[in-house]
């Protein structure tokens, strides 16, 4: 219901910006806010909700009837007629300019979040070289992700779209110094098929941490506190042993599923968890790359499937909406 009236509102401030008459106002504001309206069917249907799921959407079910009615009252339509001679002193009218893209929206929370422990937000080239985006990062030559069906090389083997963020690290490793801490967001390229939940143009949210004394300890709880902050207290998480070779030990950290709150559906592939990035211990190899003494620093990194976050915060169940430019985001 949250992703319904969320498509609502952004279907309705189309249609009010697109109107050319009064009367095409009218109908839009009966449609949506009459009393046999779209967002009164809803209202009405709230009984059949938990009490806390009916506190929850009856607030965002208001904020969607105040966006759409403010929108209409602002719109230039319902503007008074202009008199004979007209007063050009009056302020004029608030022109509807529409809103933040959900991605641009959640990752100026997540940059907020971790600015406040310390994190500077930085970017780097999205055209990259083998030597950043593998070598660096302890792939070897005949690492699977070099193939022709992983990546997509501008120029084989030298030039390719980079596949991860892990690829600014390179460069963030090689031109500053211990301590550091750093998030990194920004679109990636794979090879892949579109689907509901791959795309090959995503968003990742990479942070970097390298310092004396950092341990999985501090990766933890870093994670942790990141998760509580953008989702509530009553979030839950979980990680799992993984492998990835920039990374020793690696772990990945697991989101119960917003979707279907752990019961299984399409979105986090019937397994009740969504699978949210990857992270883990900075290889020594890496450190060594760039001149940083392992035995003196250590740090960790992540790697988070940023898109992944939009959808769970957003209620968007099929990753594509993000990227065709359908401003109602329907899926």
């Amino acid at each position: 219901m949250r992703e319904r009236l969320n498509n609502i509102k952004n279907l309705a401030i189309a249609q009010i910006i697109n109107a050319s008459e009064k009367e095409e106002l009218d109908r839009i504001k009966t449609q949506y806010l009459g009393k046999n309206g779209e967002l009164n069917q809803i209202s009405k249907s709230l009984s059949s909700l938990s009490q806390e799921e009916r506190s929850d959407i009856g607030r965002l079910l208001n904020d969607v009837k105040k966006t759409i009615s403010e929108a209409i009252d602002n719109s230039s339509l319902t503007a008074p007629r202009a008199s004979a001679s007209p007063d050009i002193t009056l302020p004029g009218f608030p022109i509807p300019v529409g809103f933040l893209h959900p991605t641009t929206v959640v990752v100026r929370q997540m940059n907020s979040i971790l600015k406040s422990y310390g994190f500077s937000v930085i970017d780097g080239p999205e055209i990259e070289t083998e030597e950043y985006n593998f070598s660096r990062l302890n792939l070897p030559p005949d690492h699977p992700a070099r193939d022709l069906q992983d990546t997509i090389y501008i120029e084989e083997p030298s030039t390719l779209l980079r596949t991860h963020t892990s690829s600014v690290e390179a460069r963030v490793l090689e031109n500053l110094q211990p301590p550091l801490r750093v998030v990194i967001p920004g679109k990636c390229y794979r090879y892949e098929n579109a689907n509901s939940t791959n795309h090959y143009i995503f968003n990742q949210y990479q942070a970097v941490v390298v310092g004396e004394n950092v341990t999985m300890a501090n990766l933890f709880a870093t994670i942790e506190t990141f998760f509580k902050h953008l989702y509530g207290e009553g979030v839950k998480i979980r990680f799992r042993q993984k492998y990835y070779p920039e990374v020793e030990p690696g772990v990945g950290p697991d989101m119960l599923c917003t979707f279907c709150q752990g019961k299984g559906c399409q979105v986090c592939k019937y397994r009740g968890w969504i699978e949210m990035g990857g992270a883990g211990m900075i290889h020594p190899n890496i450190l060594k790359k760039v001149g940083i003494d392992p035995q003196k620093f250590s740090g960790f990194a992540w790697g988070m499937g940023l898109d992944r976050f939009v959808m769970t915060k957003f209620g968007i169940s099929d990753i594509r909406s993000l990227y065709n430019g359908d401003i109602s985001y329907s899926v």
